[in-house]
């Protein structure tokens, strides 16, 4: 359970953070740069679903905000400075599949792709594009950080799915695809 009883500690005032393990280390360590990215992803998640106005869509993006909070505990506990007997919340394989399976479905329907989208069409599909871009750099952040350091494959193919299931949810909010904008090669010249 969480408690906040004072949102300002001070301890972070010489530009350190603390983990869940109690170790400090510099705010501009990769490690809470990836915190910080799926922390930011979350938020442009409540923006979608401010715009948002089918409830499917709706209930999805609430889980995969909860989810991100999962996703944050999980890289705040580094498995190399863990105890043999301390469990961690991690991201598990179910998470994966959900989004998997919520990609599919919402994926039905959809015309066939014969362009490149661009961002945009509708305010739901502009914001879910944005927190797909947010997710991607959580992701290369992510990929980065286990080349130094453990970072769970189930979190990894985590963030992954979610990209693609803000995409497919993307192209859900532009009317099940119809008001998809499409990259037009050259169009410009």
């Amino acid at each position: 359970m969480v408690a906040l009883n004072r949102i300002y500690t001070r301890t972070g005032d010489d530009g350190s953070s603390g983990l869940t393990t109690g170790e400090r280390r510099g705010k501009d360590d990769l490690r809470f740069e990836a915190i910080g990215t799926v922390d930011e992803t979350n938020a442009a998640l409540g923006l979608a679903r401010l715009a948002a106005a089918d409830p499917v869509i709706d209930a999805i993006l609430g889980r995969i905000q909860n989810d991100l909070f999962d996703l944050g505990a999980d890289l705040a506990t580094p498995e190399e400075s863990l105890e043999a007997d301390r469990t961690a919340l991690r991201i598990v394989e179910a998470q994966v599949e959900r989004l998997e399976r919520e990609i599919d479905m919402l994926n039905e329907g959809l015309s066939p792709l014969r362009s490149f989208v661009l961002p945009g069409g509708s305010p739901a599909a502009a914001h879910l594009h944005l927190a797909r871009t947010i997710t991607r750099r959580a992701e290369r952040l992510m990929v980065a950080l286990g080349r130094r350091e453990t970072v769970s494959g189930p979190a990894l193919r985590y963030v992954n799915r979610l990209s693609d299931l803000l995409f497919v949810a993307a192209r859900h909010a532009n009317q099940r695809g119809a008001a998809d904008v499409l990259w037009v090669p050259g169009g410009n010249r």
